[in-house]
């Protein structure tokens, strides 16, 4: 009973946490949403220790809040965006339609939580589940492609936080 009670206060302050990143909480301040975001993936990681993938929570909290977000947040501090090149808040169709689809999407969760409720006990568990050698075997193999195309991903905003940088300052 105590880890599903830790599973949903997790659950529920990454779901907060992730909501404030896209909502304009307190000033508009887009370094906000950033930190935000830092503490979904605190949230993110003690799930994951719940599921016993100790492994996947330290990468989780030393890849993507610790080094993927110190990229973001010097992104957004070289952009020092000032509120008035933020603009004034409108109502536009876009929100309008994404706010539909967000809870399009939350009626699907509802039907999906409700439909695992039936589902037919798990198989067990690996001996090797969530080890370092079962992660990088999978992450070599079976996703080498998309693991490489996230580092050049990150090497192109990098190299586009530059120039921006650059441009700002001339």
């Amino acid at each position: 009973m105590l880890p599903q009670i830790i599973f949903w206060l997790l659950a529920a302050g990454a779901i907060i946490a992730s909501a404030m990143v896209v909502l304009p909480v307190g000033a508009r301040n887009p370094l906000y949403g950033a930190l935000s975001l830092v503490v979904s993936f605190f949230f993110v990681a003690g799930i994951f220790v719940l599921l016993l993938a100790h492994t996947m929570a330290v990468l989780q909290i030393l890849v993507y809040a610790g080094a993927i977000m110190v990229l973001f947040i010097f992104v957004i501090m070289l952009l020092n965006l000032s509120p008035s090149e933020l603009g004034e808040e409108k109502k536009t169709v876009a929100k309008g339609i994404g706010a539909a689809a967000a809870l399009l999407i939350g009626a699907k969760l509802v039907t999906a939580v409700e439909a695992s409720t039936k589902l037919p006990d798990p198989r067990p568990l690996s001996a090797n589940f969530g080890t370092l050698d079962a992660i990088g075997d999978a992450l070599f193999r079976d996703y080498l492609v998309p693991f490489e195309l996230t580092g050049v991903l990150l090497l192109v905003a990098v190299i586009g936080a530059v120039i921006l940088a650059k441009r700002s300052l001339s």
